[in-house]
């Protein structure tokens, strides 16, 4: 998604290419619901960030998935079903403290205790509000709720998971997260960038932000309200040169699978064989920020990025044929409604970042 982008054949390919994908797979003789992903698609980026923390306590993950669950029972206003969620993260509030409190460490389990009464306090609100089928006060009460599990579960990370190939340990690395305000020509952006899930990327990008890179610099292409990039800076380059060694800082495909400890480095997940799995930061969710590389080289990434506006009526649920090609390394968390009104040639003024700057290890 460089000078040649993939984009002039991608809204072709979205609306076109899982069709193909099934009618190929009945003509092999293969089940073609094997090759979707079953259940709901998860469309908010905060959720995704929440599920794509390195934690192992199933306690909490019990309770996150029970207030997950309700947005998909809320469209259809199935109140039964919502009764049930609300009581499930109830029960497991009443008898499965102590267990999720193993999950944190011993200097943070005074806060952790205290967010716990604060998210029991939550749920027991959440009840009444499901009792009297208020829609818009269940959506902020679980909002609310889920906000504190996700901090919660945040306090459960200790340490950086794993470690970086030595090829590109001299790049960039956010060991973390970090919060980046975007202010431009329409309005303010707020986004969360993952370094668990993509360190380099991650930590370039931050890198780049605290540089100063990207203030008043233009979007370059605003396809069809589709995707928005920018990142391409004056001059004949197209990424960016590093100071130092006076060199294109060259970025590479980094993309964790779910299951996976560790990212895979420099292939696509089709190339690996491994297109009917799932990357664990997917296209799914408006204002999804991904690097943007050439089509011809997946260690190509620079500068370039781009927010995927995600469409479901092109994309099944949980399949996008932009996963596993492109880097995600994060999510807009608040200013979603910009992003319908920039075109090519608005900028962003300026970009900070507010949260996590201390994760960059440079």
């Amino acid at each position: 998604m460089g000078k040649n982008s993939i984009f002039s054949r991608w809204r072709h390919w979205l609306q076109t290419g899982v069709v193909t994908m099934l009618l190929l797979s009945l003509a092999a003789g293969v089940n073609a619901a094997t090759l979707l992903p079953s259940g709901n698609a998860i469309t908010d980026g905060q959720a995704i960030l929440r599920y794509a923390l390195p934690i192992d306590n199933k306690p909490v993950r019990d309770l996150q998935n029970s207030l997950e669950d309700i947005s998909n029972h809320l469209r259809g206003k199935q109140w039964s079903s919502i009764s049930g969620d609300v009581k499930k993260a109830a029960a497991v509030l009443k008898t499965k403290q102590a267990d999720i409190l193993k999950g944190v460490p011993a200097e943070k389990q005074a806060q952790a205790q205290t967010l716990i009464n604060e998210i029991q306090t939550s749920v027991e609100a959440l009840a009444v509000s499901a009792e009297a089928k208020d829609k818009p006060q269940v959506q902020v009460e679980r909002a609310q709720a889920l906000a504190k599990i996700g901090t919660l579960e945040a306090s459960m990370v200790t340490g950086f998971p794993y470690s970086v190939p030595s090829e590109y340990s001299n790049l960039p690395q956010l060991q973390g997260r970090a919060t980046i305000a975007l202010k431009t020509t329409k309005g303010d952006i707020n986004l969360i960038v993952d370094g668990y899930t993509a360190p380099v990327t991650a930590g370039n990008f931050v890198d780049l932000v605290n540089r100063g890179f990207y203030n008043n610099l233009a979007f370059t292409r605003a396809e069809n309200d589709y995707v928005l990039q920018i990142g391409d800076p004056p001059g004949d380059e197209v990424g960016f040169i590093d100071p130092k060694t006076k060199k294109y800082r060259a970025i590479p495909l980094e993309v964790m699978v779910k299951g996976d400890k560790e990212p895979m480095y420099g292939i696509t997940m089709e190339d690996a064989g491994r297109y009917r799995e799932e990357p664990v930061l997917p296209f799914s969710s408006y204002g999804a920020v991904a690097m943007a590389r050439s089509d011809a080289d997946p260690n190509g990434g620079s500068s370039q990025f781009f927010f995927f506006l995600f469409e479901p009526e092109l994309t099944p649920a949980g399949r996008n044929l932009l996963d596993g090609r492109y880097t995600v390394f994060g999510y807009v968390t608040s200013g979603q409604e910009v992003l319908g009104q920039l075109k090519a040639n608005d900028k962003i003024e300026s970009a900070k970042v507010i949260e996590g700057a201390e994760l960059l290890k440079v």
